[in-house]
């Protein structure tokens, strides 16, 4: 007879007879022993015991050693690759043309790529669509959406103005031509005016209208003052895009592995890093809804809702892994059993 034990971080298939010696090298070496300080393995003696013990205990010192080796090659390459980058784009901002914005775009998808995360593009994103301009809207719970949707999207970011002020950062989001906003009442319509004036000189805009981070385990809901920008008799169009950090270690996340990628509250930027960037296997996968075209609806707070209904159904299918439903949102007209 067998049976399914586990033992360590996966389970093996063993003999019945064999099943307690598993179960007892997979406990801490403290409780190994019995009560009279004999070994608790069948036919080990007490040094045999403990030498197994320590072997283990060697294992898991190298295993830490080496994800704390990944993480510093990973911000290291990274820095390396955003130092050259800065002085790259600071020449490209002083030229003419879209030379720029393609760079930008590189860049942020070298960054993600160096840090181990994949990206999965599903849908497709309406750059200058039917000669109108596009402002994309998506869900935020992560620093980490700025590399993946910047490596995907040729957009400028709409960011809170204190990342104006943090060091290092600042620099590169304001080579990346990001948009600050205060979101202060005085303020609104000349930052309304800003943003309309990247539009019109050609640029598309993506900004994140829950106005902070999320914990990834659901949708915040959207601020219409975000959608002010889509007032006018030829307003852009509303792109929604679903951000959903699906793989860690190359297993679906769950709702307790989730939060390793969510970036929240006061969390330390430097500390996220150090623990994410310890594991491989990361992937992130980013829904582009059909456009919505906001002449379409009665007044911006309608235009919003929509808006997170769209953001928030393909999030929440792809948390729960439903890809064929995550399909049919971004393909409406796809027949069911083609997703499926």
């Amino acid at each position: 007879m067998r049976q399914v034990t586990p033992f360590g971080h996966c389970y093996v298939i063993v003999p019945a007879p064999c099943t307690g010696y598993f179960r007892t090298m997979a406990a801490p070496l403290s409780s190994r022993r019995g009560s009279e300080g004999r070994s608790a393995i069948p036919g080990f003696s007490d040094a045999a015991a403990h030498k197994a013990g320590q072997w283990q205990d060697d294992i898991s010192s190298g295993r830490r050693v080496l994800r704390g080796m990944r993480v510093v090659r990973r911000g290291v390459i990274a820095v390396l690759w955003t130092l050259l980058s800065c002085v790259v784009q600071a020449v490209l901002l002083a030229l003419p043309g879209r030379a720029k914005v393609s760079f930008a775009r590189l860049y942020w998808s070298v960054f993600t790529w160096l840090i181990g995360v994949r990206v999965r593009v599903v849908g497709a994103p309406m750059a200058n669509g039917q000669g109108r301009r596009v402002i994309y809207a998506s869900n935020h719970c992560s620093w980490l959406d700025i590399p993946v949707l910047g490596g995907r999207l040729e957009a400028c970011f709409v960011s809170k103005d204190e990342i104006a002020t943090w060091p290092g950062v600042s620099l590169v989001a304001r080579l990346g031509r990001t948009v600050f906003v205060t979101r202060t009442r005085g303020a609104t319509g000349r930052e309304r005016d800003d943003m309309r004036a990247r539009l019109e000189h050609g640029d598309d805009l993506l900004l994140f209208p829950e106005g902070t981070s999320s914990d990834g385990s659901r949708v915040l809901p959207f601020r219409s003052a975000f959608f002010s920008i889509a007032e006018g008799p030829q307003p852009p169009l509303i792109q929604p895009i679903s951000v959903v950090y699906d793989r860690l270690g190359g297993l679906p996340t769950r709702r307790s592995t989730r939060s390793f990628f969510a970036w929240y509250g006061d969390m330390n930027l430097t500390d996220h890093f150090w623990h994410l960037a310890q594991w491989r296997g990361m992937r992130v996968t980013i829904l582009v809804h059909p456009p919505l075209d906001p002449r379409d609806f009665l007044n911006r707070k309608v235009l919003a809702q929509a808006t997170w209904d769209a953001v928030a159904a393909g999030a929440a299918a792809m948390r729960q892994n439903r890809e064929d439903q995550a399909l049919l949102l971004v393909h409406p007209s796809l027949p069911a059993q083609a997703a499926a």
